[in-house]
């Protein structure tokens, strides 16, 4: 970071992600101006939706801290359920595949989720098998 941040989560402005009509918002804790070596998003699961989708990143880690509700997280290995207090770190690679669903039928999932910002980056989305491609000058999805 190139300054110091306060960020509470009550006043940040969210954007709202809508994929193939799954929701979830993200709050911006560190702006990409301000990153260096690591980004972090409050992000808000809506009860029976997931963030983001399944995939695995080649460069970069990250790590989620449960801040409340309840889900569960998709992994090589299986289904991990989670709770407020939880946190949960996914390492570089396939091993470190996960998505992350809110399974409640009332309550708001919400994350802290934080990362390194390594690039180039590659990110595996092994559902749609593709991948996306991310560095200065490239960001898209391609076939794999």
């Amino acid at each position: 970071m190139k300054n110091l941040l306060v960020k509470n989560l009550n006043s940040l402005e969210g954007q709202l992600i809508d994929r193939d009509g799954n929701q979830f918002t993200v709050k911006t804790i560190i702006p990409d101006e301000e990153t260096g070596k690591c980004r972090a998003n409050f992000v808000e699961v809506e009860p029976g939706n997931y963030a983001y989708g399944y995939h695995y990143h080649e460069a970069n880690e990250e790590v989620f801290y449960i801040v409340s509700g309840t889900g569960v997280v998709r992994t090589l290995d299986g289904e991990l359920p989670v709770k407020a207090g939880d946190v949960i770190g996914f390492p570089t690679g396939e091993k470190g595949a996960h998505v992350i669903k809110n399974e409640s039928e009332n309550e708001k999932l919400v994350y802290i989720d934080f990362g390194t910002t390594v690039l180039p980056e590659v990110v595996h989305l092994p559902d749609f098998n593709k991948i996306m491609v991310i560095s200065e000058e490239v960001n898209g999805i391609y076939d794999k």
